[in-house]
């Protein structure tokens, strides 16, 4: 397998603003490689980029990619993007970003590699978390921003590597896993994988690639891709003793703050405490000790690290309070995990749960579009945006009101501006607003806070 970055100095990377690719730009700029970049939007990560010193273009142009040796670029930049013309005409070795990941993960002995189709950004910075306050300096590519580290990734000094690991048009195979940790499967990406037995054939390929398997023994998709697995040490996680972790005595404290005691096969390993809402969380964070222990963290070190860990960027994301209203922001995009916040956010004490959520992709919105209508009519109230279509276009003839008529009361605008106005208009003391979407949406919950973007 050729490996792009033997004798190259100078990385350009084609859409360096987003989640999945500032991490590996953290780990090359940590390695002493010179970068450049470039995107369409001043988002929080391309601020981030260039406080490391690296130059970021705003808008692609042909020019940009000068001096580099080689180019990297997200799945979602368009084949007639200038820069990806430019470097294929160029000759310049040009790749996508996954298989910069793949590369990233063989120069570490063992990688591990969370998959899944809700929860691998929380359940991997988790994991780093541990294994940060556990002493065993990981590197590490995470889908959101963990705190202690004020990143999306670091370069350790272990043969260790936590890694995030996307689906989407089976980048993960990429990858070169020594454990996979996968925590669901459910229906996304059908535009490109068409059947769910095709995601499962996915998922089993990406498994069998490594040598431990932790997996969700809740999932029923989960369990049918794992029951053909015949050379990995698979180790399940679950809610009861089915599986050989699960949590036993979970109390819910004050706010947000939960304990549970771990158990493995009958046996009490310690107490965790938890200080992220939601019970989706609790099964997130039994997967991580999971993964932990395979790694070789003791049992006693894993409550540290969980009781440290205050959530993963954009996850529901504590962002302040204006006029007695509170804001979170929260990636979620799909029904599923649209669903499991907006309940984990009405057990919690608030007056009305508003959700504003900007839908992401026109197919995704199309195919799962009653779906979408049903859970979001969970909150006591509903603001849409338009639909971000980021890497389609709209063959798929669907739009933000055909959502908006199948969900009762609900209101929806072109401009973020006019979305934050018009919840701060009508938002109560006592109320929630969460911001929903794997888009720019934060800039509303920006807006709601301070008046503009920050």
């Amino acid at each position: 397998m050729k490996n792009y970055l033997d004798g190259v100095k100078r990385v350009h990377m084609i859409g360096i603003g987003g989640s999945g690719m500032f991490p590996l730009a953290q780990i090359l700029h940590a390695n002493g490689y010179e970068l450049s970049g470039s995107d369409n939007n001043e988002t929080d990560i391309v601020k981030m980029v260039r406080k490391m010193g690296i130059p970021v273009h705003m808008g692609q142009a042909a020019e940009n990619i000068a001096g580099a040796e080689l180019i990297v670029h997200t799945a979602a930049i368009m084949e007639d993007n200038p820069e990806l013309i430019a470097a294929r005409a160029s000759g310049i070795p040009t790749i996508e970003r996954s298989i910069l990941l793949g590369e990233i993960t063989r120069r570490y002995k063992r990688p591990l590699c969370v998959c899944g189709t809700h929860g691998k950004t929380t359940t991997t910075a988790l994991l780093t978390q541990i294994l940060l306050d556990a002493d065993k300096d990981p590197s590490a590519v995470i889908g959101g921003k963990l705190k202690s580290i004020n990143g999306y990734g670091r370069a350790g000094g272990s043969d260790l590597m936590t890694c995030e690991s996307c689906e989407y048009k089976d980048t993960f195979l990429q990858l070169s896993p020594w454990l996979a940790l996968i925590l669901n499967i459910d229906a996304d990406h059908m535009e490109y994988f068409k059947t769910m037995d095709n995601m499962k054939n996915s998922y089993e390929k990406f498994a069998k690639m490594s040598k431990v398997v932790v997996y969700n023994a809740d999932d029923a998709n989960t369990c049918e891709v794992v029951a053909r697995l015949t050379d990995q040490k698979n180790i399940s996680f679950g809610s009861d003793e089915k599986a050989d972790y699960y949590p036993k005595n979970i109390k819910k404290l004050a706010g947000i703050h939960t304990k549970y005691d771990l158990y493995c096969k009958g046996e009490k390993l310690t107490e965790i405490e938890l200080f992220v809402p939601g019970e989706h969380n609790i099964y997130n964070s039994v997967a991580a000790c999971a993964a932990a222990i395979e790694a070789g963290v003791k049992p006693e070190e894993l409550a540290k690290g969980a009781a440290n860990f205050k959530g993963a960027g954009r996850r529901f994301e504590l962002l302040g309070e204006k006029n007695g209203v509170t804001i979170v922001d929260d990636y979620a995009h799909h029904p599923r995990e649209i669903e499991v916040t907006l309940r984990a956010a009405k057990n919690l004490d608030f007056k009305h749960i508003w959700a504003v959520h900007q839908p992401f992709t026109y197919s995704r919105t199309a195919m799962l579009l009653d779906d979408f209508a049903r859970v979001l009519q969970l909150a006591d109230r509903v603001v849409l945006t338009e639909i971000m279509g980021s890497r389609e276009k709209n063959t798929y003839n669907i739009y933000t009101k055909d959502l908006a008529e199948k969900i009762p009361g609900s209101v929806w605008f072109p401009t973020q501006q006019e979305v934050a106005d018009y919840v701060m208009a009508h938002a109560e003391p006592g109320d929630l607003v969460i911001t929903m979407g794997c888009g720019d949406i934060y800039k509303a919950a920006d807006i709601m806070l301070y008046g503009k973007y920050e």
